[in-house]
């Protein structure tokens, strides 16, 4: 057993400013408009139908509202720019752009809802300091893109203001040691291992096929509810960790969505062309060795391949063809190829380890070795809880129903914006 760890504001306009300043907003729009009137005319009499065409080919499309939250309105040329920014911020392949083009409404929704909330909360980023963050960086100082700065700004000043008064700083904290392997009997061995004495952290670090708990030794440390979800991406570690008592180390606890990079293959060579440097192949690629056995068995004793490969296979490519699979030199891993060129052909392999593979499912072992009712939470974990509280709070703003949100963004209109950000 692992020994326990000892101690490792702005100011709002006045109604009375503000009805002023709409005042001055609604004789600029007649302005503005009376101007462009006389434009048109103008152009009218001397362009025609060239401008008629530019004017409803591209800038009306372009001033089109396309997405409104509550009283704010954006119209279809911000809705092309901020696509083009997070387009290429998050580097999405262009193949992909239709259906990130969905994620970018949400984005911007997102992003006004949580600067709609943050000013009832007396929280805001005024137009002074968005400009001096540009300065800062030396960074054109265009409209579009000081709406992306300002909502970063506006989340670090939430997350330091308001949900650092909402994340406590005591809380119950558990010392927990966790470790994922392949199977339930992997997962039993270990135990026995365990019970009769070696290191829980030298088994993890030996063992595990999750990268922080390897990377720890399995040795998560104190942490108080929640964290370990955040980095373990599950909740199952934490929940039995919260539930047990000092020193009970858990049976096996099953996770069937938790991938690990390691599979085991049954190969059966059906053909082969040495010059030509290729193979047809029957494989299934499984989770553990315990299962690919079991799999293995069932084939000696006459069960079909084809059909046990179409219901366990974890192999994409092949297991919608029964296991059938074409393979050129090069194109597997070492341990596939080593079989696949150099067995005789119509012979069932013994399971084959392959740490290139990404397969689901494993089993947890879990141990807390001590219990603090109270105690301060660390940065780094105040940190992470304080995060998620804050996506958790602007994830809830488009569920809840007093806020209008909408979309009137169509798939010619998602094309239009498409074919501009792609520059067609």
């Amino acid at each position: 057993m692992a020994k326990k760890n000892v101690e490792k504001p702005r100011r709002e306009p006045t109604k009375r400013q503000l009805s002023r300043w709409q005042q001055q907003k609604r004789r600029q729009r007649f302005i503005l408009g009376f101007g462009i009137a006389i434009i048109v005319a103008v152009l009218g009499v001397i362009g025609g139908g060239v401008y008629t065409q530019w004017y409803i080919g591209e800038y009306k499309p372009l001033h089109e509202t396309v997405i409104e939250v509550n009283d704010t309105q954006f119209d279809m040329d911000y809705y092309i720019k901020m696509l083009g920014y997070y387009y290429y911020a998050e580097q999405v392949p262009p193949q992909q752009l239709p259906s990130f083009a969905d994620e970018a409404v949400k984005i911007i929704e997102q992003n006004e809802l949580m600067r709609q909330e943050a000013m009832k909360l007396g929280i805001s980023v005024s137009d002074e300091e968005v400009d001096e963050e540009f300065r800062s960086h030396d960074l054109p100082l265009s409209k579009d893109y000081r709406d992306v700065v300002r909502t970063q700004m506006l989340a670090e000043r939430l997350f330091d203001e308001y949900f650092d008064e909402q994340v406590p700083t005591y809380a119950e904290q558990r010392y927990i040691l966790a470790m994922f392997l392949e199977s339930e009997s992997q997962a039993n061995e270990v135990r026995d291992r365990l019970e009769a004495g070696e290191d829980f952290t030298q088994l993890a670090g030996e063992l595990s096929l999750d990268d922080t708990s390897k990377e720890r030794e399995g040795d998560f440390g104190w942490r108080p509810e929640g964290i370990l979800p955040l980095l373990l991406e599950n909740s199952i570690v934490d929940e039995y960790a919260f539930t047990t008592e000092v020193e009970a180390l858990s049976q096996p606890i099953y996770d069937e969505t938790k991938i690990k990079v390691v599979g085991y293959w049954l190969i059966k060579v059906l053909e082969r062309d040495k010059e030509a440097g290729g193979a047809n192949v029957k494989i299934m690629l499984l989770g553990s060795e315990q299962e690919a056995n079991e799999v293995r068995a069932r084939l000696e004793a006459g069960e079909d391949f084809a059909t046990l490969a179409g219901e366990l296979s974890l192999h994409g490519t092949s297991k919608a063809d029964g296991g059938d699979f074409g393979v050129s030199e090069g194109m597997m891993s070492e341990a596939f190829e080593e079989f696949v060129f150099n067995a005789e052909l119509d012979v069932l392999s013994q399971p084959i380890r392959d740490d290139t593979e990404s397969t689901l499912g494993g089993y947890w072992l879990v141990e807390v070795t001590d219990i603090d009712d109270n105690r301060q939470i660390a940065d780094e974990d105040r940190g992470l809880l304080k995060g998620e509280a804050l996506n958790e709070w602007v994830a809830g703003l488009l569920d809840n129903p007093d806020n209008k949100v909408e979309s009137y963004l169509d798939e010619g209109k998602k094309l239009f914006a498409i074919s501009h950000v792609l520059g067609y």
